[in-house]
């Protein structure tokens, strides 16, 4: 069903709504923090339900999975429908299947539980840049995504460190019930103050297909795969990596020095991809190859180590604006079939860089992932250097 969207609220804004941006990154939150969760909690996990521990681990498999297999085709299939009932149909996905999470006593219902979270999760990521877009003028579009995507890092930094301490101090259970607290939450103040927005009309619906041909967004895509899973082949292993530089009982500080740099990473991609996106782009992957040459290659100490994460931190933390933001200016109507083609492709990444990364650690150790990082970082810049006219412009965006 098409929902008739009153001319004003189609209207774009030539503020920032902020409110509304909020409510988009908290969705951006609880997703993330719903996906990770159980990574903090698995003895807790497994010893409640019996199973071992990497069968615990399974909890966050079976999301990704949901994810990658829902988010084209729901977005696909949902492009011409209003965006506010999607949206909170996504938050109510992740709220129910929270509590079913919680009380499940079975492992197989727990598995079924987390893979229709993460199919809510992929509607929620598909529609969530595009949402933020539309809301703005052209030349706010960079910022009001920038503040929409500030949820993951503050997932990462904040919410899956309390989420893991809160799991350890109330019971894994009790914290996914306080999750689903927080989406309950949020779906009020969706439904009360999120303004909605109009989805593609039914004539100019695309395929999948007719997005990915058009110019720029493929090699987009393959630059977005190959900074990801260079980014998740070290940040996958990063407690290994911190035994192996001398620092293994710090690695929860060397991750929130990660996560505030992020923080910081996202505040430099909303001022600057509005006017510099290639720019950006460009110098993010130099300097994260040059913070992969610092981690890896320049003797550890603890100042080389927290110089090495800032920068990477610094680097990483803007990537998912920059590159959203090059995809929907290249996708144009398509903009939510690329945001599920980015979901799936970031997904698909994050398997990558973990299995690469635990065989490289099995064959030759944490000091063969950095020749592997820069290789991957190397095609991404390329990739994007190429892409000059389609993809990464130079110049304002406005001017394209």
């Amino acid at each position: 069903m098409v929902l008739d969207i009153e001319p004003q609220a189609r209207a774009e804004r030539d503020t920032l709504p902020i409110g509304a941006l909020i409510l988009l990154a908290l969705t951006g939150f609880t997703a993330i923090v719903t996906e990770t969760l159980p990574a903090g909690l698995l003895p807790q996990v497994a010893d409640d339900l019996d199973i071992s521990r990497a069968l615990a681990g399974q909890m966050v498999t079976v999301y990704a999975v949901g994810s990658v297999m829902a988010a084209i085709p729901l977005v696909s299939f949902t492009q011409s429908y209003a965006r506010k009932p999607l949206l909170l149909a996504a938050i109510i996905g992740l709220l129910v299947f929270d509590v079913v999470t919680a009380l499940s006593h079975n492992y197989a219902i727990t598995l079924v539980a987390r893979f229709a979270a993460g199919v809510a999760a992929g509607l929620g990521w598909g529609i969530l840049g595009g949402y933020a877009r539309r809301l703005v003028v052209d030349r706010l579009k960079g910022r009001a995504l920038a503040l929409a995507m500030i949820g993951t890092p503050l997932a990462l930094s904040v919410g899956v460190p309390s989420g893991t301490f809160a799991g350890g101090a109330i019971g894994w259970r009790t914290a996914f019930l306080v999750l689903a607290g927080l989406a309950l939450c949020l779906a009020g103040a969706v439904a009360w103050k999120m303004p909605d927005s109009a989805g593609q009309p039914p004539e100019h619906k695309l395929s999948n297909l007719a997005v990915l041909r058009m110019p720029g967004v493929a090699p987009i895509l393959v630059t977005a795969f190959a900074w990801v899973t260079a980014h998740y082949i070290l940040y996958t292993y990063v407690a290994p990596y911190a035994e192996w530089a001398g620092d293994g009982d710090r690695v929860s500080l060397l991750l929130l020095v990660f996560g505030c740099a992020a923080l910081a990473g996202i505040w430099i991609a909303g001022a600057a991809v509005d006017r510099h996106l290639r720019l950006h782009v460009l110098a993010s992957l130099a300097v994260f190859a040059g913070a992969t040459a610092v981690l890896g290659f320049l003797p550890h100490s603890d100042g080389v180590l927290i110089v090495g994460v800032v920068l990477w931190g610094l680097t990483f933390g803007g990537a998912a604006t920059s590159i959203q933001t090059a995809a929907s200016d290249a996708a144009g109507k398509g903009v939510d079939i690329v945001g599920a083609m980015l979901t799936t492709v970031w997904n698909v990444s994050i398997a990558c860089g973990g299995a690469v990364g635990a065989l490289i650690y099995r064959s030759a150790g944490v000091s063969a992932f950095f020749p592997a990082m820069l290789a991957l970082l190397g095609v991404a810049f390329a990739i994007a250097y190429a892409a000059s006219a389609n993809g990464f412009t130079p110049g304002a965006r406005t001017e394209h």
